[in-house]
């Protein structure tokens, strides 16, 4: 009588492996490569298995994520320990490291910051995250060691007051539950506004550079950066003018 062969163990699979795989597929293929069906082929296991570590694809990539985010702050953490004890020298070199991180690593930076349904509470959220910190601690150390030159209140546009108030409040809750070291009493309106209006101004000018859309072709876009730093600086007090 024949008797069928027994079935071979199916392979060990890990949560590292699975991340490790999902990280490899990103960065050489693409975001639309990352599947579980395809994460699955190259671990040599079936689909279902992984849903033993994550519910779906999206809680894969928010955990991916989250190891990028960490992979930037421990770059970023290396540089600035090597700085002098200067907000202002630190900080700087953040925005020049958030900047060099991006282009050298696109496809990551695309996942971490530029993905669709970014709503204020993943917002937020992203303050109390290994790059998040690494920012506000700069711009901690900032307020506590210069006198920044920020927007009086009666410049600050009505329309915007709420919104900046709704982000002031929320984001003095998040620090509070941290526990980082920030002057939270400096945290006034015209310093949320001058954060948003920096935040803003650095992201857009990365986000332009990694996508390619500046709007006219530039032989050296660093130039164009640190020239937007500076400038960024003498609004703020920081540099002189």
């Amino acid at each position: 009588m024949h008797q069928s062969k027994p079935r071979g163990r199916s392979p060990v699979v890990t949560d590292a492996d699975i991340r490790r795989v999902a990280g490899t597929l990103l960065v050489e293929h693409g975001p639309d490569s990352v599947t579980l069906r395809a994460i699955a082929r190259a671990l040599g296991v079936t689909a279902p298995a992984l849903y033993r570590y994550y519910k779906s694809l999206d809680d894969l990539l928010e955990r991916l994520r989250l190891d990028f985010c960490a992979d930037l702050a421990e770059e970023l953490t290396a540089e600035i320990a090597t700085l002098p004890d200067d907000g202002a020298v630190q900080f700087f070199a953040i925005c020049r490291g958030f900047r060099r991180w991006a282009l050298a690593h696109t496809r990551e930076f695309t996942l971490v910051f530029a993905s669709p349904g970014v709503g204020r509470e993943r917002l937020l959220r992203r303050f109390d995250e290994p790059f998040g910190r690494i920012f506000l601690g700069a711009a901690g150390r900032l307020l506590a060691t210069y006198d920044i030159v920020t927007p009086p209140t009666d410049v600050i546009p009505p329309e915007l007051r709420e919104d900046l108030v709704h982000f002031q409040t929320e984001l003095l809750t998040a620090l509070s539950e941290s526990g980082q070291k920030f002057p939270a009493e400096k945290l006034d309106l015209g310093v949320t506004y001058l954060m948003i209006q920096i935040w803003a101004r650095l992201y857009g000018h990365v986000t332009l550079e990694v996508f390619g859309n500046y709007p006219i072709p530039l032989a050296n876009p660093e130039i164009l950066f640190d020239a937007m730093l500076a400038d960024l600086g003498r609004t703020a007090g920081l540099i002189a003018h």
